[in-house]
């Protein structure tokens, strides 16, 4: 009798020390995130070169933070494994520099903002809890559809794209919520220049650095912070 008080006594102290001891046997859980992110775009060239013997060359050589807000429906499948539904909407855009191999002074820049409504599904992985941490890795895919008005510039994106996503955080169980910091790695699985540019017809001296690429892809670097 003393060993099974002695037990129970161990139990209730356990919980005292921890918070929201029962929150992960929900069998789903509804929250929010903010966050910054940084993307970038990966160019592969195809040599061509104009009639006037000019030979561009895109690079991306910077990186400017955009936010990002979304919701969260995490659903519990067993103890160590959850689906997570996110969906939100990025803002950023991307500074892109243009060169002329053959003349390194004949240089362009163009801006390219983005306004992205994204629907992540993520499947996770939990690690057993410690105290009020408990670690756990991601992965998924995540559909990005930009909504911003696109401009006849240099080159042009598509508006839709495919990402495969892989990254890792940490559950911190505070005494209210918990709050869950995230650090995931987006990587585009779709080409997304836009190659027909019926928008130059009137322009056609831009149309040389669409035709100086062979395809686009685009890479995110997310640093989320969750709220559930």
């Amino acid at each position: 009798m003393l060993s099974g008080s002695q037990s129970m006594a161990a139990r209730d102290f356990n919980d005292k020390l921890l918070n929201r001891p029962y929150a992960d046997n929900r069998r789903w859980h509804l929250g929010f995130s903010v966050g910054a992110f940084v993307q970038d775009l990966s160019f592969v060239h195809n040599g061509f070169v104009t009639e006037d013997g000019e030979s561009w060359y895109m690079d991306q050589p910077s990186y400017s933070p955009g936010f990002c807000v979304n919701g969260l429906f995490d659903l519990r499948l067993n103890n160590y494994f959850n689906v997570r539904v996110s969906p939100g909407m990025y803002f950023g855009n991307r500074d892109i520099k243009f060169v002329d191999v053959n003349n390194p002074e004949s240089k362009e820049r163009q801006n390219l903002k983005s306004a992205y409504v994204v629907a992540p599904i993520d499947l996770k992985y939990s690690a057993v809890r410690l105290r009020n941490i408990r670690p756990y890795v991601t992965t998924g895919f995540m559909a990005a559809f930009d909504v911003s008005k696109k401009r006849s510039d240099f080159i042009k994106l598509k508006s839709t794209d495919l990402y495969w996503t892989i990254g890792f955080g940490c559950d911190l169980y505070l005494p209210y919520f918990k709050l869950i910091p995230e650090l995931k790695f987006c990587l585009g699985l779709t080409d997304v220049l836009q190659t027909k540019r019926p928008d130059l017809v009137d322009d056609p001296g831009k149309l040389k650095y669409t035709q100086s690429l062979k395809k686009a892809t685009s890479k995110m670097f997310v640093l989320t912070f969750y709220f559930e």
